[in-house]
């Protein structure tokens, strides 16, 4: 892990989005290209023919790669250098982008028709050449270097399939017929990632910035402190909550460390919580908002789009493990401040939740209209839209900021550098879904993989975990795991387990390189903030999210804790999960309520008792009751010898 400030800021330059460089003609540039998009999104979405005819997806996908794509290479610098100005060749780079995608796009149905990805004219294997190159440049600008030599290696890959070794080989195809079959072909860089943004992801990256621009994250923040912030260790559960609802609408982890922490690292130090501690609760918080519905990020959208279920199966499937991991952090936070002894907020600092909530009821609607008509009424398409248009009627309506022209403005350049950041990391990404696909290693890697297991489902989930978290460091949450649904889901559900559990397991280890040494991007940025040691603050941050360790292998095994069952054992099976991570938290940080503080032997049995109670089977959940009773009453008998 890098420790030096230098590091830090070269690891969090892609999650800028553009923001010192989008200003003057680049601004007005990229608000126009933006409301394109989104009017392009929306007029595709609704079906409106807005130009006499349906536009042909094939077409569609490329007008919006080309309008968001181009716009990455003004909003991120090719080098650090070029960080607060737009150098010439940038915008060659943004022209020509432009100018290939709309001969794409206009040549869309002679793709399909004559199938070009196959055989293509030669104007179109050149216009293909530079999309590739483009795209490739757009992801190193936007993920980073690690993702770029990533994706860099799965574009040439399909060239010397045929000398790897083993399950690596695959049939080999010319340098054209690589390009085009990346850039004219369904599976790679309009594939299933840049499909599910222009069909859904959009609305709800509008939705996101709608929420911000009128306000919704102050009011989110006040909710979370009014109700939290006057209890013990009160900003660490602030903390907790503020970063859980801002990941689950940006997905991203790092712009939610720095946009939350700044607020709640330095709350949290002021009251007591050393600066390692407040910077791992950060860290921790905002990695699980990837995880937290009705929203978490891009991610979601993508694995219903790879399992063909809808995206309301994913959020009730999610719900229970993202709950539990905040309850364990909740529960961590609370304990160490009863231990040492640390006060909530000064009563000054705290709003009155009554005038909280009359000032922001609206926010709170338009999320519970999102949350009714995903969940309800199955309007994955047309819900953002819908609670965004709600969201903005009632704020200009009941809200007591203004929504007029310039807000208007906001929330377009707001929601045009979020679409294009996705756009530009996972059209690169579709180098990794294209080439596995071509080639057909994805899905040897699975068989490969199953033979090695030898049927032990056991070793399997071990080797899938060890590979997500490998494949996590220095990766979007995105990127990792598209990668893994490719490779690793088949191998998994192969062995017998739930569809749906098998991709949340490997969503949940690849988000867990964020929180682990070495890399702990998420521990790094909150550490910069605290002004602590970030192997500290990483070591801490692994502490605290402990039990994200553990749910992965839970519900992937017992299929009860993703809502998967008869309502019986899915009560009995969360009812005891809730119990261990209350264990789990007391054992963790020594301290068990009724109690007070507990010494190390009495932690390590309520630790025990907890993978007990999270294991399935009755003679376990015993086993674990057990221990907490041995733990409660042999320390109040201990107590009561104390006192005669």
């Amino acid at each position: 892990m890098a420790g030096s400030s230098d590091a830090v800021e070269l690891e969090l330059a892609p999650e800028d989005g553009g923001r010192d460089r989008l200003t003057g003609r680049a601004y007005w540039v990229a608000m126009v290209m933006g409301a394109a998009g989104v009017a392009l999104t929306i007029n595709q979405t609704f079906n409106l023919q807005v130009f006499g005819e349906p536009i042909i997806d094939t077409s569609f996908y490329y007008l919006i790669l080309g309008l968001f794509l181009s716009l990455a290479f003004l909003a991120y610098p090719a080098r650090k250098a070029d960080r607060n100005a737009i150098p010439w060749y940038d915008w060659i780079l943004f022209t020509t982008c432009i100018v290939t995608t709309a001969y794409l796009a206009w040549n869309g149905g002679r793709i399909v028709a004559e199938g070009w990805d196959l055989i293509a004219p030669p104007l179109a294997v050149v216009v293909a050449g530079i999309v590739c190159v483009l795209a490739l440049e757009g992801v190193r600008r936007a993920g980073g270097m690690v993702l770029f030599c990533l994706c860099t290696v799965f574009a040439f890959y399909p060239t010397f399939a045929d000398v790897m070794p083993g399950f690596l080989w695959g049939p080999s195809s010319t340098l054209p017929e690589t390009l085009t079959a990346h850039a004219l072909g369904v599976e790679s860089i309009i594939g299933v990632p840049m499909r599910t943004v222009a069909s859904l992801l959009v609305g709800f990256l509008i939705f996101g910035s709608a929420l911000v621009v009128t306000g919704g994250g102050e009011f989110f923040m006040a909710l979370a402190i009014a109700l939290m912030g006057r209890t013990r260790g009160g900003p660490a559960k602030v903390a907790v909550l503020s970063s859980g609802f801002f990941g689950s609408l940006s997905g991203s982890v790092i712009s939610n460390v720095v946009t939350t922490g700044q607020i709640t690292i330095p709350t949290m130090k002021r009251i007591g919580y050393p600066p390692h501690y407040a910077g791992a609760v950060e860290a921790c918080a905002s990695t699980g908002g990837a995880l937290m519905p009705p929203v978490m990020g891009a991610v979601a959208f993508i694995m219903a789009e790879f399992l063909n279920v809808p995206y309301s199966t994913i959020m009730i499937a999610a719900a229970v493990p993202a709950l539990l991991y905040y309850g364990a952090l909740l529960l961590q936070a609370d304990n160490y401040a009863a231990r040492n002894g640390l006060k909530g907020q000064p009563a000054s600092e705290i709003p009155k939740l009554l005038p909280v909530l009359k000032k922001g009821w609206h926010f709170l609607f338009s999320l519970c209209l999102l949350t009714y008509l995903l969940l309800v009424m199955k309007q994955e398409a047309l819900a953002p839209y819908i609670a965004t248009v709600v969201l903005v009627g009632t704020t200009i309506v009941f809200g007591s900021k203004r929504f007029g022209l310039r807000g208007l403005r906001d929330l377009t350049i707001d929601t045009t550098r979020n679409i294009l950041n996705i756009v530009a990391i996972l059209a690169g990404v579709g180098f990794i879904v294209g080439a596995l696909s071509y080639t057909g290693v994805g899905g040897a890697f699975s068989r490969e993989l199953l033979q090695f297991a030898g049927g032990n489902v056991y070793l399997l989930l071990v080797l899938g975990a060890f590979t997500s978290f490998i494949l996590g460091m220095g990766m979007t949450s995105s990127a990792c795991y598209i990668f893994l649904a490719i490779t690793l889901g088949p191998a998994l559900i192969g062995a017998g387990l739930d569809p749906i559990g098998s991709h949340l397991f490997i969503l949940y280890w690849g988000l867990i390189s964020f929180i682990t040494p070495p890399v702990a991007l998420a521990a790094i940025a909150a550490a910069s903030i605290a002004k602590s040691d970030p192997w500290r603050t990483g070591i801490w941050a692994m502490r605290l999210g402990m039990v994200n360790f553990v749910l992965p292998f839970m519900f992937v095994l017992n299929p009860t804790l993703i809502m998967n069952g008869t309502p019986l054992a899915i009560l009995h099976d969360v009812t005891t999960a809730c119990f261990a991570v209350w264990l789990l938290a007391s054992g963790l940080e020594g301290w068990l309520y009724g109690v007070g503080a507990i010494g190390w032997l009495s932690r390590a049995a309520l630790m025990v008792g907890a993978f007990g109670l999270l294991a399935p089977g009755v003679y376990t959940d015993l086993v674990g009751a057990g221990l907490l009773a041995v733990v409660y009453i042999g320390n109040k008998l201990w107590r009561k010898g104390l006192a005669t």
